[in-house]
């Protein structure tokens, strides 16, 4: 993969090892399972930071999948996933890209804030996701057919969709998807204190003030605080800094960087904890 491009891959015994932590909030596992079982596409929707890489990397181990992860943006073109011709050795040799490699060896390809990719790349995933999962290599002149056991995994935040980055109709109708949310309260805390190790009722007076400055996206906030930041926010209390302190950093910082904001923010945290 070139260098404008972003992914990983972890390796099946790597998975094996530990199971990554996610704490189910609906049917979204059994949706995994079904949609992989049967070969079909799906498609994940939901704010920054609310776990949709966790429960793909959940997944992958639990079904015990190689898992090509590629976090998508402006410069990431098509030839970024299906591979390119390099200069190897004084040789000019192929090298597949991490879609490439999914379809070949089996496995779980997943593209992160797909919208944010170049409009060619959706054009290279449809073949993939109808009946004929078929990954066609222009530049080889090869035509791959998908095993049973690759799966695609696409995901976005609806929340920063406009004109220009939106995922047509044409493609979103080839997934099967489901919506994410933040997780209800009492999930959220178990999330944030297996996570950073912060004692769950302590984690709760975090899990409350984030319902609160969820309620100002739209006012104040473009997007609310994500579980991420709160368990960043945690993690730092938990190592010994003082909780204003840390939520400044995590909590404030990171939201916006207008002033009032920033001070809006600021008073809703000293309501919450007291100070």
């Amino acid at each position: 993969m070139s260098p404008t491009g972003a992914s990983s891959v972890e390796s099946i015994a790597e998975n094996q090892r530990e199971l990554p932590f996610y704490q189910p909030v609906d049917n979204e596992c059994e949706l995994f399972e079904h949609a992989y079982r049967q070969r079909l596409p799906l498609l994940l929707k939901g704010p920054t930071g609310c776990g949709k890489t966790r429960f793909v990397s959940h997944m992958a181990a639990k079904l015990g999948k190689s898992l090509f992860t590629v976090s998508c943006h402006d410069d990431l073109t098509a030839a970024d996933l299906t591979g390119r011709y390099l200069l190897q050795g004084g040789e000019t040799r192929w090298v597949d890209g991490p879609l490439t490699r999914a379809v070949r060896e089996g496995g779980i390809c997943y593209l992160d804030e797909v919208v944010e990719a170049r409009k060619d790349v959706t054009v290279v995933l449809h073949p993939l996701t109808d009946d004929r999962r078929l990954l066609p290599l222009e530049r080889t002149g090869e035509l791959l057919e998908a095993p049973d056991d690759f799966m695609l995994v696409i995901s976005y935040n609806p929340g920063y969709q406009h004109i220009l980055k939106s995922l047509k109709p044409s493609t979103r109708q080839r997934f099967v998807a489901k919506t994410f949310g933040f997780p209800p309260p009492t999930v959220e805390r178990e999330v944030v204190a297996r996570e950073s190790g912060l004692a769950p009722e302590r984690c709760s007076a975090l899990v409350n003030l984030a319902a609160r400055l969820r309620d100002m996206k739209g006012q104040d906030l473009e997007e609310g605080v994500s579980t991420r930041l709160l368990v960043y926010c945690a993690t730092l209390i938990a190592a010994g800094m003082p909780i204003l302190q840390a939520a400044q950093a995590t909590l404030v910082e990171p939201l916006s960087d207008d002033e009032d904001v920033q001070e809006g923010l600021l008073e809703a945290i000293k309501a919450t904890f007291g100070e």
